[in-house]
């Protein structure tokens, strides 16, 4: 399959949308034509992916029905004579609009029931294809022999990494006008080293590292010199000021303050990151900035950061990754038993363009 037009229907989080443009890659590499249906807060996002020729605003937000605005969609998307769908999430409504559009070949794993609607139907081997991305791009179609290879097995059972089509990191654009604009408008300091602070996540606390530990580590990056600026949604803003509090002098929050493409933009300007696992974790890996990452109730082997300049921290205790949004036994300690101390000495020894 090359030189066709294929349309896909991204995912609803942040940080699988931003990793769903490794797919985007491969299909454009191959001389595709990628449309892609996506909440609308990341459509801004998806134009800062040049692999994308088009993109189409979800007529529904995340759990909602709204059939009669999908079949608006599928209907006018006919028009555009797609040879191929590809289906990312695994529930029956995402596979709607490709169906209602006609579009003859709809790829998709396993997932709600919706035989018919995906009629190229993938198993999903979670022990070969542990990386969501990889997930991802394994939905490529081949091209000459060439990729959807991934999670093959040799006679023997075991997984051939030699057919195994290497997942493309995500890239973001950025635009240096809004750059411009951004800093002059928050007044921005440009003379100090920057660290990116991100302690929020939407999926709850069991992603949040404490307030305090970001607070600690800020504090030994402002007596280096450095500033400290913290991103997230307006949701995040008071655990940002908490921070800030605790920091003193040096820090600026953001959260908030900024459109989900300006924080695309800036985080392009600092020197590393110091993330939850989260979305912005994923956009500052995206735009070549060095992550330290904690992770809690979900698995760094399922969504580390795409950047070779990054170290993911995961207290592998028996009862993590639970992938539940509060801690059963109350403890957190997936969380807090990752120290400051060990935070800010990784975050020391990462540099921009390391291999």
């Amino acid at each position: 399959m090359a030189g066709d037009k294929v349309l896909v229907v991204a995912p609803a989080w942040i940080g699988d949308m931003v990793l769903s443009q490794s797919l985007y890659k491969v299909l454009s590499g191959w001389g595709n034509e990628v449309h892609v249906i996506a909440p609308a807060w990341s459509r801004e996002v998806i134009e800062r992916m040049p692999e994308v020729a088009m993109s189409f605003e979800s007529p529904a937000r995340h759990g909602e029905l709204k059939l009669s605005e999908r079949t608006k969609l599928a209907h006018a998307l006919r028009n555009n004579h797609y040879s191929r769908a590809i289906v990312l999430p695994r529930s029956l409504k995402a596979a709607y609009i490709p169906w209602a559009a006609r579009i003859p070949v709809r790829t998709g794993y396993r997932g709600e029931y919706r035989y018919g609607l995906i009629n190229d139907m993938r198993p999903l081997d979670k022990k070969s294809l542990v990386r969501i991305v990889d997930r991802y791009v394994n939905l490529a179609p081949p091209v000459n022999g060439v990729g959807s290879k991934m999670g093959n097995k040799s006679r023997d059972g075991r997984h051939d990494d030699s057919l195994a089509f290497p997942a493309p990191a995500p890239s973001l654009t950025i635009d240096a006008k809004n750059i411009k604009r951004l800093v002059e408008e928050n007044n921005l300091d440009m003379d100090k080293p920057i660290i990116a602070m991100m302690p929020g996540a939407a999926f709850g606390r069991s992603k949040q590292w404490p307030p305090k530990y970001f607070a600690d580590v800020a504090k030994n990056h402002i007596r280096d010199g450095a500033q400290i600026w913290i991103f997230g949604s307006r949701n995040d803003f008071v655990t940002g000021e908490d921070i800030a509090r605790e920091a003193g002098d040096g820090v600026v929050n953001l959260c908030g303050q900024t459109e989900l493409v300006d924080t695309v933009d800036l985080l392009s300007l600092a020197d590393k990151a110091v993330s939850n696992d989260s979305g912005l974790m994923h956009i500052a890996a995206a735009v070549g900035c060095p992550v330290v990452a904690m992770y809690g109730a979900t698995s760094v082997d399922y969504t580390p950061p795409m950047i070779k300049a990054s170290q993911s921290l995961h207290n592998k205790l028996p009862c993590s990754p639970c992938w539940k949004k509060t801690c059963r036994y109350g403890h957190y300690r997936c969380l807090t038993e990752i120290k400051p101390d060990k935070v800010y000495d990784i975050s020391l020894g990462l540099r921009r363009g390391a291999s």
